[in-house]
């Protein structure tokens, strides 16, 4: 179960890798609330600045930072606290690796934290992790977190379920897809269950578990009040968006012959690696439940998609925030 360590007072600092990200903002946002001094270590401090707004002067301070590089990863922990890491890839580019990021990067910060004597350390994995997984994004997604509690037995692991909010890739993405495609492909027959939790809920559980609301060495899983299968989030998306499309059921073997050729796009809307882990359901465990390492363990009232993503849709609309709100009730999509 892990034991409770020393409450971190406020005005610690505390390093969050990752944390102008769209998780990362509120994340830094959250810690700033609590009264904590935040070193936002990324790539380009430089287009990290808006993170400063997060606090009052002087207390979010964005500086470089590389995980493949173990200088300025060192540099970035000297002094703090505790380490967030919550550097992830959707997809690979470059000298972007899943392998790079996800496991070796997660191994680096780890041993600069260790090595600085920084007594707490918190690791943002997902749901799925599994280092037997086919995707090589959940696998490493493993790794990284095998390689922190080989430095860090008492770490915290927070595992989220997709993540939704204002900046998504989710609704944001499918809404997209809407507005352009006639017909929405529902990969598998869009039976696979996912649990989408609210990007705010995520960053105060990652902020309680910083401060010590979490019991050391815990894994903690995240995700929201419903669990809804895949053709369920596109009818939210088309409810939301007012638009009316033919769900397609997609086998997964013609969805993989599509993500070979899509993957090869700059910005990919599909990778075969990613059709990997839309064959898995995606929601909290039997086990977290009954243990309490979920959202409502940590006192947390999830919040309903419905609560939020209406707010950030409406400007899929024909009309945009003009276009009438859509009825109560379900979205009377067009069936296959």
């Amino acid at each position: 179960m892990g034991t409770k360590r020393m409450t971190l007072r406020p005005g610690s600092l505390v390093t969050v890798f990752g944390g102008s990200g769209f998780l990362g903002t509120h994340v830094v946002q959250a810690l700033a609330r609590k009264g904590y001094r935040i070193r936002v270590a990324v790539r380009r401090p430089n287009e990290a600045l808006f993170t400063k707004m997060s606090g009052v002067v002087g207390q979010v301070e964005p500086v470089q930072a590389n995980i493949r590089d173990s200088r300025s990863v060192a540099a970035a922990v000297a002094g703090a606290q505790a380490v967030v890491n919550l550097v992830g890839i959707l997809y690979e580019t470059g000298a972007q690796r899943f392998e790079t990021v996800q496991a070796m990067g997660a191994d680096r910060v780890a041993r600069a934290a260790k090595a600085a004597g920084v007594p707490i350390f918190v690791q943002v994995s997902a749901i799925g992790a599994d280092p037997e997984s086919r995707s090589a994004y959940a696998r490493t997604k493993a790794l990284g977190e095998e390689a922190v509690k080989a430095q860090f037995p008492d770490a915290v692991i927070v595992r989220p379920s997709l993540v939704f909010g204002p900046e998504d890739q989710l609704y944001n993405r499918f809404a997209a897809m809407a507005r352009l495609m006639p017909v929405l492909p529902l990969f598998g027959g869009g039976a696979t269950r996912f649990q989408p939790v609210y990007v705010k809920d995520v960053a105060e559980a990652i902020a309680r578990a910083v401060e010590n609301d979490v019991a050391d060495g815990r894994v903690i899983e995240l995700g929201g009040p419903e669990v809804r299968t895949l053709r369920e989030i596109f009818e939210l998306v088309l409810l939301e968006t007012c638009r009316k499309r033919l769900l397609l059921p997609i086998p997964f073997a013609l969805a993989r012959m599509k993500a070979a050729v899509l993957q090869l796009l700059p910005n990919p809307m599909l990778t075969l690696d990613q059709v990997k882990l839309l064959a898995v359901d995606n929601v909290v465990s039997d086990a977290a439940m009954a243990e309490g390492r979920t959202l409502q363990g940590l006192g947390i009232v999830p919040t309903a998609a419905e609560a939020i993503v209406p707010s950030y849709l409406a400007r899929f609309r024909k009309r945009g925030q003009f276009e009438p709100a859509p009825e109560l009730g379900r979205h009377e999509a067009e069936q296959s």
